[in-house]
């Protein structure tokens, strides 16, 4: 069922900050092996930015190769913990999320989990399961476990402790709370980013507490995105979605700067560590980057949207940016006699999620972002009059054609 302990290890430990600790975690994996007992993996999710790029999906990806290593993975869905927030990174406390807010962000989660994860193999819980149960004296022995000055340890307390900016005797509840999942779980191993190293040592300590094995803690690194200096953000206009079409995510990999392959291969594939040690050889010795890029781009499009949608998404890269012609498998809208952009396309073009609305497109007019059958399309075309067989380029990576 397992593979031996030492192979587990190097695949689990690819691309991995920090682990608290390692020699744990091969014991753990070792006993796992002679019992034939899978290891409980855990991975708790705050459902308050419901979408997931491959920044989110650093953890995920991890918890799937340890998935397909045979061990129980469970995803805990923070929906009691989310009405707190976590405060992580925070200069100020974060607004609690309405019970509604956080059940539709949960839906949304695990919709988005399951590109990743197998769901026939994962178990998903919600920490309001125990926490809700909790009574006065139950959390009063909770807050017991640790002090005021270990809250303090936290960077972010004490930065805003110094600065004195108010912090709420409720914000010193979330990490005992996700360490408290760690007890109720029985969790062997916890993951968690580097800005969640506090909360997720809080497992270890209050798991000790209660007389029980403390978790393994791994610590995957931050992805930066598509600039290659900030943290993969939406806000920032630098990541990759998971529920991008693939043409756009093979295309968006394409532009992963040339420092960051080795990251990207350790971070946002499951591929072996001896795959990555080929590539890193391959670029020392004068491979050129852009076709190991093209290699990188089909391997995670084809974690997201199949095989067949990553070789048509590589041919589709091929054409419309290499060849630099218009790819004719694009996606089409059905137009009425006498249709214009302004009236009629816009509209259809915002349903269908090529803009997020009229303004967007405009504003990409103006910086001569779009172009009609090849052309710059110019704001006092707008009201033309479409033809079966226009095509429609905005930016560099959407096309519809007009039938």
């Amino acid at each position: 069922m397992f593979k031996k302990p030492e192979e587990q290890l190097l695949i689990i430990m690819k691309g991995v900050h920090t682990a608290v600790d390692e020699e744990e975690l091969l014991a753990k994996l070792k006993r796992s092996h002679e019992e034939k007992k899978p290891l409980t993996i855990k991975l708790g999710l705050d459902p308050s930015a419901p979408d997931i790029h491959l920044g989110h999906a650093v953890v995920l990806r991890k918890m799937k190769q340890m998935q397909d290593l045979g061990h129980n993975v469970i995803i805990i869905i923070g929906d009691f913990t989310g009405r707190i927030g976590d405060p992580t990174g925070k200069k100020k406390s974060r607004a609690a999320l309405s019970d509604e807010q956080v059940k539709a962000n949960a839906q949304t989660y695990c919709d988005q989990i399951f590109k990743v994860l197998n769901p026939e193999k994962t178990t998903v819980r919600f920490n309001s399961e125990w926490l809700s149960k909790l009574n006065f004296e139950d959390v009063m022995k909770l807050a017991a476990t640790t002090s005021v000055a270990r809250m303090l340890e936290r960077d972010d307390f004490q930065k805003r402790y110094q600065n004195q900016v108010p912090i709420g005797i409720h914000e010193f509840f979330y990490p005992l709370m996700q360490g408290y999942d760690s007890v109720e779980l029985k969790a062997d191993i916890e993951l968690g980013g580097t800005d969640q190293t506090f909360n997720v040592l809080m497992g270890r300590t209050l798991q000790k507490h209660w007389g029980l094995e403390k978790q393994v803690a791994l610590f995957m690194p931050l992805l930066e995105g598509l600039d290659g200096v900030e943290k993969m953000s939406k806000s920032l206009g630098n990541y990759i979605g998971v529920n991008e079409a693939p043409e756009v995510m093979f295309k968006k990999v394409m532009e992963v700067p040339d420092e960051l392959i080795i990251k990207y291969f350790e971070l946002a594939t499951d591929e072996h560590p001896s795959v990555v040690e080929e590539v890193r050889a391959q670029l020392a010795s004068g491979t050129n980057p852009r076709d190991i890029k093209l290699k990188l781009a089909h391997i995670i499009t084809g974690l997201y949207h199949g095989e067949k949608a990553a070789e048509k998404a590589h041919q589709f890269f091929q054409t419309a940016f290499q060849k630099r012609q218009i790819p004719s498998d694009i996606p089409s809208i059905t137009i009425e006699a006498g249709a214009t952009i302004l009236e009629e396309i816009i509209p259809d073009l915002v349903k269908m999620k090529h803009i997020k609305s009229k303004s967007e497109f405009l504003r990409l007019i103006d910086q001569n972002g779009v172009s009609l059958n090849q052309e710059k399309l110019k704001s006092e075309q707008l009201k033309q009059i479409l033809r079966s067989g226009d095509t429609l380029q905005i930016g560099k990576k959407r096309f519809v054609r007009f039938d």
